[in-house]
């Protein structure tokens, strides 16, 4: 066993939505953390644990994770099955807005209570931000972890759960290739990605689609773009491809800036509206797309639910095992990042104003950039991404696959 000059009390919350390799990231802090000696607080439903337990509603003795505290019952001791199970076993909400006092209050003396020596994060741009205007108010010393399908908290190359949700949209949208080739369909598939199109563009690219549009590089369904998708369906079609898979990001507008809850079944009315005009100026080819059926299906939140891939398993045990190292170097207030293909540090005093910048810019983040790899690739793969970005991605190319 590997003990530290001090005992250490950690603690560990989810907060914001799940997603794949967070009990993943738990079990690696539980066990790294035990073997050091020290004892590790699960704080369930985010800060409304610490709420909880400032109210007397639970012990905090109660909260302590042991190494095999959830192994399967019965005659199968020993398994431990942490790290295959999506979600969160210890909860998560997105709620304990500092920006209200007494809440936050409530937040500080149940921390306190806690009597911690630190506290590790697993969250997104949005918790990330709640947690540490928390923790300045009580001076925390805190370690965070980002995590999201969206990939969209900046400083890291990939963000936990991202890997699994790519994953899970590439098997669907393969499922769907084959539906829509046998009923001759257009379908629209609507993936997650409020702001950033990470999840989209390379769910896309992986999964074979046809037109690939995300908020970065499409901001509106304007005519231009619904022109270039019919032109882009109609060259499928003359090239003896009867069918169409079109993938959207949710944070891409309807045709007045506004988001739309369900922007898929927009775009698929759309495109069938586009194709009637089209037909209308006298441009025959364009007349089918009037008739072909074309379908929309959202997959909501199926994208966060599948088990963590390998990826997310072993990235996950990197960062617990990294963040743990933070809090015995007492190096605080530090995000957990993946660059160059290993684990790495960024101070928060740099990650955190980035956040709130481009937050109270009505920004993301960490958006997909034109000049991205992967927006190459689908301008070279022929896939369409958008008037706009066809534009620039081809001025940067020549048109030549590098």
């Amino acid at each position: 066993m590997v003990t530290s000059v001090l005992p250490q009390k950690i603690g560990i919350l989810t907060s914001g939505g799940d997603c794949p390799g967070l009990n993943a990231v738990i079990r690696a802090v539980i066990k790294c953390a035990t073997r050091r000696g020290w004892e590790v607080y699960g704080i369930p439903y985010g800060t409304q644990g610490l709420i909880t337990l400032e109210q007397g509603n639970c012990n905090g003795q109660d909260l302590q994770l042991l190494e095999h505290g959830f192994d399967l019952p019965g005659l199968l001791h020993g398994i431990d099955i942490l790290q295959f199970l999506s979600g969160s076993i210890l909860g998560a909400l997105n709620k304990g807005d500092p920006s209200n006092p007494l809440i936050a209050q409530e937040i500080l003396n149940g921390y306190q209570q806690l009597n911690l020596d630190a506290l590790i994060t697993l969250g997104g741009d949005g918790s990330l931000d709640i947690i540490d205007r928390l923790a300045q108010q009580g001076h925390w010393n805190w370690i965070a972890i980002p995590k999201t399908i969206d990939n969209d908290v900046p400083y890291t190359e990939r963000c936990l759960g991202f890997d699994t949700a790519v994953d899970t949209v590439t098997r669907a949208l393969y499922d769907l290739t084959f539906t829509a080739a046998s009923h001759s369909r257009i379908i629209v598939v609507q993936v997650m990605g409020r702001d950033a199109g990470h999840l989209a563009l390379q769910a896309g690219i992986a999964g074979g689609a046809d037109v690939i549009l995300i908020p970065e590089l499409t901001p509106s369904l304007n005519d231009g773009v619904l022109n270039g998708i019919c032109q882009h369906i109609v060259q499928l079609r003359q090239s003896d491809r009867q069918f169409a898979l079109v993938v959207v990001a949710e944070g891409v507008r309807n045709q007045n800036g506004v988001k739309e809850k369900y922007i898929g079944d927009l775009l698929a009315e759309q495109i069938q509206m586009q194709g009637a005009r089209l037909c209308q100026t006298g441009q025959p080819e364009f007349c089918h797309l009037e008739r072909l059926e074309t379908r929309a299906t959202t997959l909501g939140h199926i994208q966060r639910s599948s088990p963590p891939s390998s990826f997310d398993r072993l990235m996950a045990a990197a960062f617990g095992k990294k963040a743990v190292d933070l809090i015995a170097a007492q190096t605080y207030q530090q995000l957990v990042i993946w660059s160059q293909g290993q684990v790495d540090s960024k101070p928060l005093d740099t990650v955190m104003p980035l956040i709130r910048n481009r937050h109270q810019d009505h920004l993301c983040p960490n958006p997909v950039e034109p000049e991205n790899p992967w927006v190459q690739t689908a301008q070279d793969l022929g896939i369409y991404i958008g008037k706009s970005a066809q534009a620039t991605s081809s001025s940067a190319s020549g048109g030549d696959c590098q």
